[in-house]
């Protein structure tokens, strides 16, 4: 059962043999009340065919029974007396009595009496006071089931009460039979066409069962021994084969290639984050040191705002380092609602040591709300402000608008831009252009990294364009609150 081959098999047939079960049940069921309404029609015809010579006043000795096998009869009186038989009849059930022998001091037969009675029986129809015959009751006939033998067979019955008055005022009750054999023979054939077929049948249905799921988890099984493979050889730029169906499995395959694709990217951009972190943290740890140990050996010598500068770019990495880290760890920026009008305001007033003013265009009575962290988004426009200030020639400004369904704040200078090849290569990580290689003046390369990926937790974006001023223009747009 642990097989999805088994249990899709298992569970098909267990289905189909439900559904077949239900359906034979309801096709025995049709059939046998089909032929028992066929059965109670016989019967009803050969009672009321009866019934109508008694309400004619044929006397019973007279009485046509044909097909007495077929349609054994056994007529009673009033009292439960039986007066009439077929000839071949000598046992009978369900009925409502088992004779089968006429009761002599039954009610005289019609017809008897002297020519007086008849001549009464003539006046009385020629003055309407009394019918000339009988009558056969219009009521549905009584059905039951029961059993006749004749002439030495005992076979089952389906019987017909049908009453008649005959001319005398004498009720009768004719019960007349049709047998069930046939309705027998048919419903045992077709359930033993079904007991036979249907174990065939489930046999079948399990067989193309499992082998159209083999079939069709084939492809699972190389995905599963690809991805076991690529676990064991840690080997991520190996991917998985795709079958060229269009089905789920080729849809998985695709996803599972697509995961390894950014598994392996963000693998890579790990160890290289690693790689250039642990470059970056060296310069300044080295430098200090060496401070420190002339310092030792010549304490006239000691450069103090040299490590000063030195512990203060490694305390600024060791910021970054940890913003990042809480990022890729999948920290949320919370939704408290942030105006970046007076956040921009605000930030650029504390910035009192720039080279260059920076000039700020914020409309006013304007409602520039965003939900987020305030700390992040503060820190995304020190770091926008950080590189124009590092790459402008006289001009920096920072302004917000409206844009859209969000808020767009801008942030231009007036250096030599970003060329179009490098306006994304500037957002990864550690990436510094060549005007900006040196470590003094560039930075770590971390800073636009780290604006960027804010951005995107607060579910903006974060671009780089050209200036009217001729530099690089870095827009960032945050979504209004809903």
């Amino acid at each position: 059962m642990r097989s999805v081959r088994a249990r899709a098999a298992i569970g098909a047939t267990l289905v189909v043999a439900v559904a077949l079960v239900a359906a034979g049940l309801a096709v025995l069921l049709v059939l046998r009340a089909n032929l028992i309404d066929q059965a109670d029609l016989q019967a009803e015809v050969a009672a009321r065919e009866v019934a109508g010579q008694l309400a004619t006043g044929t006397p019973y000795d007279e009485l046509e029974l044909d097909d007495e096998e077929d349609h054994p009869v056994q007529v009673t009186d009033e009292e439960g007396r039986v007066v009439v038989v077929s000839k071949d009849l000598r046992a009978v059930t369900g009925t409502g009595t088992s004779g089968v022998t006429p009761v002599p001091s039954a009610s005289p037969s019609p017809g008897d009496g002297d020519d007086d009675a008849d001549d009464a029986d003539d006046a009385d129809d020629d003055d309407g006071s009394r019918p000339g015959r009988g009558e056969v009751s219009s009521d549905d006939p009584d059905f039951s089931d029961g059993t006749a033998t004749v002439d030495g067979t005992t076979a089952d019955y389906r019987f017909a009460a049908v009453e008649a008055t005959t001319p005398d005022g004498v009720t009768l009750t004719v019960y007349a039979g049709a047998p069930l054999a046939a309705e027998q023979e048919a419903v045992n054939t077709v359930r033993g066409a079904m007991l036979t077929g249907l174990p065939l049948l489930l046999v079948v249905v399990a067989g193309v069962t499992w082998l159209v799921t083999r079939r069709a988890l084939r492809p699972v099984e190389g995905i599963r021994r690809e991805m076991a493979a690529i676990t064991a050889s840690e080997d991520l730029a190996r991917r998985v084969p795709e079958p060229g169906s269009r089905d789920e499995i080729a849809a998985l395959a695709r996803t599972t290639n697509e995961t390894l694709t950014v598994l392996e990217a963000s693998v890579e951009r790990q160890r290289r984050f690693v790689a250039d972190a642990s470059h970056e943290l060296r310069s300044p740890i080295a430098s200090l040191r060496t401070q420190l140990e002339v310092a030792e050996a010549h304490p006239e010598l000691l450069d103090l705002p040299g490590a000063v500068a030195d512990t203060v770019r490694l305390q600024v990495l060791a910021a970054d380092l940890l913003l990042l880290a809480r990022l890729d760890a999948g920290e949320k920026p919370g939704s408290a609602t942030v105006e970046l009008g007076a956040l921009v305001r605000e930030e650029v007033s504390q910035r009192t040591g720039d080279r260059i003013e920076v000039g700020v265009e914020v409309p006013q009575g304007g409602a520039f709300e965003v939900n987020g962290s305030r700390g992040q988004l503060s820190r995304v426009i020190g770091n926008l402000l950080d590189n124009a200030q590092r790459h402008a020639e006289g001009s920096v400004a920072v302004s917000v608008a409206a844009d859209g369904r969000g808020v767009r704040v801008e942030v231009r200078d007036d250096g030599a831009g970003v060329p179009e090849d490098e306006r994304e290569r500037i957002f990864e990580r550690f990436v510094r252009l060549d005007d900006a290689r040196s470590r003094d003046d560039g930075g770590a390369g971390l800073g636009l990294a780290i604006a960027r990926d804010v951005a995107s937790r607060h579910g903006g974006t974060l671009t780089v364009d050209r200036a009217a001023e001729g530099g690089a223009a870095f827009r960032l747009w945050l979504p209004r609150p809903a």
